[in-house]
């Protein structure tokens, strides 16, 4: 018997699917995985991702693969863990490092070392160690990167040279960020409020949780089983109250409302001058025609630090195929396959091969920011804590109890870490 977390509640297992026997690619075989978003949404990536699919199948014919996407917020992770319950789980599964910890915790995934020991085609070197190491249990490892991403500081170049301001550069520091910030902020004469800011907050802890981590602070203590003493400790609620004071005391970053009404996210709309985000947004700067430099995070400690998020492959512990899981995840994961895949730029390849593919060019110094970041870029907290998830959402709400004026940010932080306790607690 043993107990599985899920939405909040403890389901009990009495015995569990049954392990079957390893399949070799033959006839009549579906291999079933699981991906996160709607089979309803197209896109010229899902696009390319079938394509390689399908080359897959011409390599092992009589296979066929069946993409099974888990579409709504939040959800992916919960319904996995109900199909592992009920004996119907993916033979391989994209594993999202935010929300590794309760699959690799509970006995969902299948331990690849033996896999890769024993495969004289795979070889561990050609994967950026840290993110290999994300779902790494010891001897253990229990994904294979797809792709990743370091969040970075972006910057608005044309926003720069029309303040005069110079771009800034690693190294820089909290003081550095804010004068930037106030520089790139224009309120025009007899205007209440700037019709362009220095920065984009937006209150999403994965965005604004390595704020903490600049300052020496963090969320949780080093075990990953509590928050007082961290969440609530002195570094991190200067850190919160540097982020607070940005929009309420300088007015160099929008407001939730304000935001609100310059349609979103300013950064993206040409209205902020820098924002702290992911790889992925790329994507949406280039096709608004935006001229961005990407640097790392100001820092007050004089390192730096920034959360790294990740995407691998995983195999079902009861896949009936495992064999051929392990050829899909060395297919999906090889080189040839990634350069394809990371072509639109929605993340870094976790193959070296296929990330320098990208960065081959020394111009581009936003490929060559993202990959000096990944030597000194840190795995995110669900990657290790089953219940950190619901971390964030109480991180979240306490942030916006602060901006709407509810709440002072010590007395708010305080609050929020007994409840981040509470959620931990065994």
């Amino acid at each position: 018997m043993r107990s599985l977390p899920i939405l909040g509640f403890v389901v009990v297992v009495i015995g569990g699917p049954t392990a079957c026997r390893d399949d070799t690619p033959g006839s009549g075989i579906v291999l079933r995985v699981s991906d996160w978003g709607s089979p309803a949404v197209e896109s010229a990536f899902m696009t390319v991702e079938r394509e390689l699919q399908e080359g897959f199948e011409r390599r092992h014919p009589g296979v066929r693969v069946r993409k099974e996407q888990i579409p709504g917020p939040g959800q992916y992770a919960p319904k996995l863990c109900m199909m592992h319950v009920a004996g119907s789980a993916p033979d391989v599964m994209h594993l999202d490092a935010s929300s590794a910890a309760i699959f690799i915790d509970n006995g969902v995934l299948l331990d690849l070392a033996p896999l890769m020991k024993n495969d004289p085609t795979f070889d561990r070197s050609h994967y950026f160690e840290n993110v290999l190491d994300i779902t790494r249990r010891g001897d253990a490892f229990y994904s294979v990167p797809l792709d990743f991403t370091p969040m970075m500081m972006y910057y608005n170049r044309r926003l720069f040279d029309r303040a005069g301001v110079p771009y800034p550069k690693d190294g820089w520091s909290w003081d550095d960020f804010l004068a930037a910030c106030k520089a790139t902020t224009i309120v025009p004469a007899g205007a209440r409020q700037p019709t362009q800011y220095g920065y984009n907050f937006e209150n999403v802890m994965p965005f604004w949780m390595p704020w903490l981590w600049t300052n020496g602070g963090d969320v949780l203590d080093p075990t990953g089983t509590r928050a007082s003493g961290f969440f609530d400790g002195p570094a991190s609620v200067e850190a919160m109250r540097f982020l607070t004071e940005l929009m309420v005391t300088h007015h160099v970053a929008p407001t939730l409302a304000e935001r609100a009404a310059l349609g979103g996210d300013a950064f993206l709309n040409g209205k902020a001058a820098m924002d702290l985000k992911g790889h992925w947004m790329l994507i949406d700067y280039r096709a608004r025609g935006l001229d961005v430099g990407a640097v790392s995070l100001p820092s007050r400690t004089g390192r730096p630090v920034t959360v790294i998020y990740a995407t691998g492959l995983a195999i079902s512990r009861h896949t009936r195929h495992r064999e051929l899981a392990w050829e899909y995840v060395k297919y999906m994961t090889s080189a040839a396959v990634q350069i394809k895949r990371v072509a639109s730029g929605l993340a870094i390849s976790g193959n070296r091969q296929a990330a320098a593919h990208y960065a081959a060019d020394p111009a581009d110094d936003v490929e060559h920011a993202f990959l000096r970041a990944v030597d000194y870029a840190r795995p995110p907290w669900g990657s290790r804590v089953e219940n950190y998830p619901y971390c964030e959402s109480l991180g979240e709400e306490m942030m916006e109890d602060i901006l709407y004026g509810a709440t002072s940010v010590e007395e708010a932080v305080r609050r929020t870490a007994g409840l981040m306790d509470a959620v931990l607690s065994p």
